[in-house]
């Protein structure tokens, strides 16, 4: 994201003091605790995690600003993957869109207006289910899709098999990470301990599993010494699930990320990638508003890749998000909005300027679109992953 980093300090906001107590309170009772047990208290406990709240998080009014929120653009030009998907499966007249963070259903609507912009056959056939951790996001989509006329697409989701498209838009780079450094040759992991002011604090000690340096080794990455980096294993067990709810079709994954080689430079990257978001801004401080900011590291690309693989999943095609909305032509949307029946100056200027964010390669456009496929004729290109 194009956002600019800050001092903590500078955001005046307290973190959740019962969050904040459970954290202390499993220290003391269990020692240091692994950055990704912490990540998974602070965003998504049940109760009070970030992810779990009634405020606002994505979008204009909370902390940052996703492509679907930004504007209904992005979502006309997926809908377009989705069009060519389903010609690929020879037009099923049950097609099931299941996406993953949906939030308040920005993506979704925006889809189904651009199938029925389009006039795709597909939108007929569509059937749109959520996955979400806070059951009131899955009713906020419910009834943002009956606002827009479009009740009779949702279903709610069973967790079984379907046939169609997985989607997933910045979902991964939440998921809970581990922190490792390198020291004098060796692997450590950087756990979460308590100062003795009452503080949390990284403390460094032996890896808790050998699956940090498996994950390294098997993507032959050395650490330079001194050198920070996140190792999220949750991706293995995520991909897995994934991959077990989908009969046929594709997966489609969207987030900032890097090939293993890149994420882990030692020259670029030598104190990783971690960042907290907090009121459309970012900071380095993972232990300021604990509950009230949201914690994130970039995506390891080849460990997405290797996991797809292993839960039988083909890698259908890997590029970035630039070249992805140019394969879809998004160019012809955004005329569109300039051109067409209900075309307004304010509205297509406020297109134009977000989908300016959305290619720029400084800000959106860097980030990875992933596909991969199960059940898929052989050879398949899919429209925004093939070559120009």
């Amino acid at each position: 994201m194009d956002l600019r980093r800050i001092p903590p300090a500078d955001l005046d906001v307290p973190s959740d003091p019962v969050l904040e107590a459970a954290i202390r309170s499993e220290i003391a009772a269990s020692g240091p605790m692994t950055f990704a047990r912490f990540m998974e208290i602070a965003l998504y406990d049940p109760e009070r995690g970030y992810y779990r709240g009634a405020d606002a998080r994505p979008g204009r009014g909370g902390d940052f600003l996703t492509a679907p929120e930004a504007h209904p653009i992005f979502g006309r030009a997926i809908a377009r993957f989705v069009d060519d998907l389903w010609r690929v499966l020879e037009r099923p007249a049950r097609f099931t869109i299941r996406e993953h963070g949906a939030g308040d259903g920005a993506l979704a609507e925006a889809l189904l207006a651009g199938l029925d912009a389009d006039g795709s056959g597909a939108l007929d056939a569509v059937r749109y289910r959520v996955v979400e951790v806070e059951p009131a996001r899955t009713a906020a989509v419910r009834a943002r899709l009956k606002s827009a006329g479009r009740a009779g697409t949702f279903e709610s989701d069973d967790g079984g098999p379907v046939e169609g498209l997985v989607v997933a838009n910045e979902v991964l780079d939440a998921l809970p990470t581990h922190r490792v450094v390198a020291r004098n040759g060796e692997l450590r992991e950087v756990l979460v301990g308590v100062a003795p002011d009452g503080g949390l604090i990284d403390v460094e000690a032996p890896p808790t599993t050998p699956r940090l340096a498996r994950r390294l080794a098997d993507e032959a990455i050395v650490l330079g010494e001194g050198q920070r980096a996140e190792i999220c294993l949750a991706i293995d067990a995520w991909v897995t699930r994934v991959a077990a709810g989908l009969r046929r079709g594709a997966v489609l994954l969207i987030d900032y990320g890097h090939p293993a080689v890149e994420l882990y430079d030692p020259a670029r990257r030598a104190d990783g990638t971690l960042a907290a978001y907090l009121r459309h801004r970012v900071h380095d401080d993972p232990y300021h508003a604990i509950g009230r900011q949201d914690l994130t590291a970039h995506v390891d690309v080849t460990a997405v890749e290797l996991a797809a693989a292993a839960a039988g999943l083909e890698h259908v095609g890997t590029t970035t998000q630039t070249a992805f909305l140019d394969g879809l032509g998004v160019g012809e949307i955004l005329v569109g909005y300039q051109t067409g029946p209900e075309a307004t100056l304010q509205g297509y200027l406020a297109a134009r300027a977000a989908l300016v964010r959305m290619i720029d390669p400084a800000a959106m456009g860097r980030f990875r679109v992933m596909a991969f496929g199960r059940g898929l004729p052989v050879g398949t290109r899919l429209r925004g992953l093939a070559p120009s």
